[in-house]
């Protein structure tokens, strides 16, 4: 190539560098100004509202199906908590996005059987996902067969039929011994510190706010929420093709499985037989005579979850709280006295109806004249008793009653670390632990120990625990710690742990076997003669102890009626304790008419 043609060709190639150069730097130039240049003083508001809106290329619509919070089951595996229906779920979409096809929307509203105007004003009022329920619907609609039938005939953008997830059946009660849950923003910040700093939690999350919810929080909180997509684009209309994502823990350990003791059925049927006989507020706990396992445990009020301190409704559960137990304390004062040696079954007593002292008198209009141990338990003698207590020391009534588990919680506690949560366990963790005396004197006091003795003054006791009282005598004085939860299982059914059965025994021991069978014998003559003999008749024989404790509510005198005892007395099969609270004076026993027809359901349960 010669040297002429040779500098023909590098002028070309510098020509066309300098056209690119030039092009490149135009471009350059060209950005800068669009991105500091002002804006068009000409566009107007709704323009540049559309530019921003239509400015994002898709939007998610997301809506929670499932929580992913652990469940609780019977001892049978019926769910007490948990169940998936079909539901009506709606997507926030532009009115003209809504249908593809006329009639569409009158069609939903003639299916869900509300006006057009009603249901389209509700959803064009939409800011975000949500479900379908009518106007006195607490919970999402639940679709009927006749409604799913219709609604899957239509095609409406941004309406779905979705399976939700409803945390307290409608089917029976909210029960206070699994609790509730609820928003919680200083629980979740006491609780749950490390998640909310992490991002993993936030404020607004549920979580226990009393009960086994409460109680085992920390593993039924589970691993994440299941939630569905709905995609759209800018302009708030569908994006087909992406239609609805599922999102959710792709893990099969959770959410956890909780066991409980509970007999679902039996306590579903006792729930609606206390409420039909008019319970309005105390409590009902049934115990397995064997092993001290909780059958049954009900509370009144009610428990609304949706409504938790609203009057009417009581979220705190009644079979864990002390109150007066009036003369069912009586059994603790014999226990006391023959275990002490300050009396026997062949002593007698007299009981003109006054003591003389203390403005202390018997319940019974003239007494009960001369009456053996066994007869003033029966008769539920004030006399009697206010006699014998005043032989006994405040330490010798104290140790009693701890002997018998009472004064002290009763329910299943871990003593070390329980090992799935990294620290101590307490099934019931709101439980009370009642009292003998407020303060135990340092010196004698007559009046103190009388009246101690009957079960009045600062004695307290809750329903679980007298009905653990019940187990403890049958079981010759062994004291169990009553359990609730028995075993946890991951998702998928594997076992992650038992929570084996549990005693609590005294540190100072345990009543003896001829003390144990005396109560016994003594409760037995309660209901064949004594203050019990009206629910002698039923389909077991039973035993037990009436009482009745004065208290002041709002400066008024009400009392609490108790009845507390097994069945059947041959063979026990159950320990029950019935509480009516609060009852206006003069009424009968309200808790010894339960007891029997608790007792009867029981029965007719084991067929």
């Amino acid at each position: 190539m010669s040297v002429e043609r040779r500098r023909k060709r590098q002028r070309r190639v510098f020509t066309v560098l300098l056209g690119m150069s030039f092009l490149l730097v135009l471009y350059i130039l060209r950005i800068a100004w669009l991105q500091f240049a002002p804006a068009a003083p000409v566009m107007t508001s709704r323009a540049s509202t559309q530019l921003k809106a239509e400015s994002v290329a898709q939007r998610e619509r997301g809506l929670v199906l499932d929580t992913g919070r652990g469940d609780f089951y019977d001892k049978s595996g019926l769910a007490i908590t948990g169940e998936t229906y079909k539901a009506l779920a709606v997507f926030p979409l532009q009115q003209k996005a809504r249908t593809g096809a006329p009639k569409e929307l009158t069609k939903l509203a003639d299916a869900l059987g509300v006006s057009e105007n009603a249901l389209g004003g509700w959803m064009r009022g939409l800011k975000e996902a949500s479900f379908w329920r009518s106007a006195n619907e607490r919970l999402p609609h639940k679709l009927t067969e006749r409604q799913l039938g219709m609604i899957n005939k239509l095609h409406v953008n941004g309406v779905r039929v979705l399976p939700y997830r409803n945390r307290y059946p409608e089917a029976f009660d909210p029960k206070h011994v699994i609790g509730y849950t609820s928003q919680h923003p200083e629980l979740l910040r006491s609780d749950y510190s490390e998640r909310l700093e992490a991002k993993s939690m936030k404020l607004t999350d549920q979580t226990g706010g009393s009960g086994l919810e409460r109680s085992l929080d920390q593993l039924l909180q589970g691993v994440g929420a299941t939630s569905v997509s709905y995609f759209t684009n800018g302009a708030d209309e569908p994006l087909h093709g992406l239609d609805l994502r599922l999102t959710g823990p792709n893990n099969p350990y959770y959410p956890l499985k909780i066991t409980t003791t509970l007999n679902l059925p039996i306590q579903n049927r006792l729930e609606k037989y206390i409420d039909k006989n008019g319970l309005k507020e105390g409590a009902v706990v049934v115990l397995d005579a064997a092993t001290g396992d909780i059958v049954s445990m009900i509370s009144r009020p009610k428990l609304v979850v949706s409504r938790i301190g609203v009057e009417g409704t009581d979220s705190a559960n009644h079979a864990i709280r002390a109150a007066v137990p009036g003369s069912i304390f009586k059994l603790v004062t014999e226990a006391a006295a023959l275990e002490a040696g300050m009396t026997n079954e062949g002593e007698s007593f007299f009981c003109g109806g006054n003591y003389g002292r203390y403005g202390l008198h018997c319940w019974k209009r003239g007494g009960h004249g001369t009456v053996t141990l066994q007869e003033a338990l029966a008769g539920s003698c004030n006399v009697a008793f206010a006699t014998i207590a005043e032989r006994l020391s405040a330490r010798q009534l104290t140790i009693a009653a701890d002997q018998l588990g009472l004064a002290r919680q009763v329910g299943w506690t871990s003593e070390h670390a329980f090992q799935p949560l990294g620290k101590p366990l307490k099934q019931l963790q709101d439980e009370e632990a009642g009292a003998v005396f407020a303060v135990v004197p340092s010196m004698r006091d007559g009046g103190q120990l009388a009246q101690t003795g009957i079960g009045q003054r600062d004695v307290r006791m809750s329903p679980l625990q007298a009905a653990n009282l019940m187990v403890t005598l049958l079981h010759q004085g062994v004291v169990h710690e009553l359990r609730l939860v028995s075993e946890i299982h991951y998702g998928n059914g594997q076992l992650l742990t038992k929570l084996p059965r549990q005693l609590a025994p005294s540190p100072y021991g345990q009543i003896s076997l001829h003390t144990a069978q005396t109560l016994l014998r003594g409760m037995e003559a309660v209901v064949a003669y004594g203050t019990g003999r009206s629910i002698n008749e039923g389909r077991w024989s039973v035993a037990g102890k009436s009482g009745t404790a004065q208290v002041i509510l709002g400066g008024h005198e009400r009392i609490n009626h108790w009845f507390v005892g097994y069945g059947p007395v041959q063979s026990p099969r159950y320990a029950v304790a019935v509480l009516a609270e609060n009852r206006t004076p003069g009424l009968s026993n309200k808790a010894t008419v339960l007891f029997r027809g608790v007792m009867d359901i029981l029965a007719e349960d084991e067929g």
